[in-house]
């Protein structure tokens, strides 16, 4: 395991996690989220604390990259490195060209996507599909650890089913092939997001391979988080959905492990800020696409306000950047009392 020291999770202080010649004090990463954790969101959820976030999923596929998805997804402009970018497919060689591609584009680590459930990755047999077909895992992470000089890692689940588990057979080969850390979702691909995850399988991994492993599945507050840690020997944590409606969860988490202390709930004027300023954030990246891209970000953080329905409505259905910030300003106004001037 690549720790300077191996933490103590019964006490405060957190020692440094190492992926090849990249440092990160604190061990909580932001999990890579299809239409979510683009520029935007990861710059975000660092200014709020996160210590690393990965990029959304790029397809390996040559025609895919030049499409406006792709060029936004690989549009690495304001975010602090490292920069580490996922990419998805099923063909060793495109894959490897993918890698090359997006390292010369700026990528500082490659990560590997064996994880993703939705059928329309599993289809073209990439993401969790490739679990069932362990060859070409084998083949996909020679080809592209030999394609590129940066450290590469993977994302995977358990294994396809229940009655197929095999990430213990898989993370083997990983370590063999080079990859230089792992993280485990702890569900299979047939249970989506359903259920909690189960972090045994992790437990086992730890004891099969001696490459950093990162636990994901779950981890939706700091103490949840050390117990995950303390119990599967997992170097780090992945926060997945938990930080779609709370972008801070990330750099609660890793303050808790680093100082052992909380940090405050945002207060209702702050997560006002944060909602407007990531709102603002995503016009001025996407141009004509803000408002749509802006709109589910919108709908998960203004839940914890109590929004009726023809509120969230009218905001959500806003034809325009400047009347969506309009009525979320209005939409504040109605829910936060401002001090009174004496």
């Amino acid at each position: 395991m690549l720790w300077a020291s191996r933490p103590l999770w019964s006490q405060a202080r957190v020692d440094v996690m190492k992926i090849g010649e990249f440092e990160f004090s604190a061990p909580v990463f932001l999990a890579p989220m299809c239409g979510i954790t683009d520029t935007p969101f990861r710059k975000l959820c660092k200014r709020l604390g996160a210590p690393h976030a990965l990029t959304e999923m790029i397809g390996s596929q040559p025609g895919v990259r030049q499409s406006r998805k792709a060029r936004d997804r690989m549009d690495h402009r304001g975010d602090s490195g490292p920069i580490h970018v996922q990419i998805a497919g099923a063909n060793p060689s495109q894959m490897a060209d993918a890698a090359r591609y997006n390292v010369d584009h700026g990528a500082d680590l490659i990560d590997i996507n064996m994880g993703c459930p939705a059928k329309k990755v599993c289809n073209t047999l990439a993401g969790s599909s490739l679990l069932r077909n362990v060859k070409q895992v084998s083949a996909i992470i020679e080809a592209v650890i030999e394609a590129v000089d940066v450290p590469v890692t993977l994302k995977m689940r358990t294994g396809w089913d229940r009655d197929s588990r095999n990430c213990v057979e898989v993370g083997r080969i990983a370590e063999s092939a080079g990859i230089a850390c792992i993280t485990l979702h702890g569900r299979t691909r047939n249970d989506f997001y359903k259920g909690e995850a189960e972090f045994e399988s992790l437990k086992r991994l730890r004891d099969a391979v001696q490459i950093p492993l990162i636990a994901n599945g779950d981890i939706v507050d700091a103490r949840r988080a050390r117990t995950v840690l303390r119990d599967t020997g997992a170097d780090a944590v992945m926060i997945g959905r938990g930080a779609q409606s709370h972008p801070w969860l990330p750099g609660d988490v890793a303050s808790f492990l680093s100082q052992g202390s909380d940090r405050a709930e945002p207060s209702d004027n702050e997560k006002r800020d944060i909602l407007l300023a990531l709102v603002a954030d995503l016009h001025a990246f996407y141009g004509d696409l803000g408002v749509r891209m802006a709109r589910k970000h919108i709908s998960w953080q203004i839940e914890c306000f109590s929004p009726e329905a023809d509120e969230r409505r009218a905001i959500l259905k806003a034809p325009c950047a400047q009347r969506q910030l309009e009525l979320l300003q209005r939409f504040f106004e109605s829910r936060i009392q401002l001090p009174k001037v004496a």
